[in-house]
């Protein structure tokens, strides 16, 4: 019995002070996400594949480049874009007319966005803006 005890009696104080300890771990708070912040951000993603799909055609393609512009350099700036940028971009793309000038319009639009950021000194594309 006395052996029984020599084994028992460190391993309740132990369990003792164990169940005394506060608990370090606390639960993180977690916030609710909104139906439109999940909508937003869903259209978002929608938008970007659009821009992505635009960019990807030939004809988008073939302007960059007499442009100047490099593809590889279109794609990591369009990457780059904040989500705001994203939805401005998609806007105007909407509210062009349709057919060649459309094209043309977002060909622009790219256009202009990659030499604001040249000439804020964000890039560096354009050789003319230095």
């Amino acid at each position: 019995m006395k052996k029984l005890f020599r084994v028992l009696n460190p391993l309740l104080i132990l369990s003792l002070l164990m169940g005394t300890m506060p608990v370090m771990v606390q639960a993180q708070p977690s916030q609710l996400v909104s139906t439109e912040s999940a909508l937003d951000a869903v259209q978002i993603s929608a938008e970007r594949e659009r821009i992505g799909n635009l960019l990807a055609r030939a004809d988008v393609q073939e302007q960059l480049v007499n442009y100047g512009v490099e593809m590889n350099e279109v794609e990591a700036r369009v990457a780059a874009l904040s989500d705001q940028e994203v939805m401005q971009m998609a806007d105007q793309l909407d509210n062009m007319p349709a057919g060649a000038n459309a094209v043309i319009g977002a060909l622009l639009t790219v256009f202009i966005i990659l030499l604001v950021t040249d000439l804020l000194g964000l890039t560096n594309v354009f050789p003319f803006t230095r």
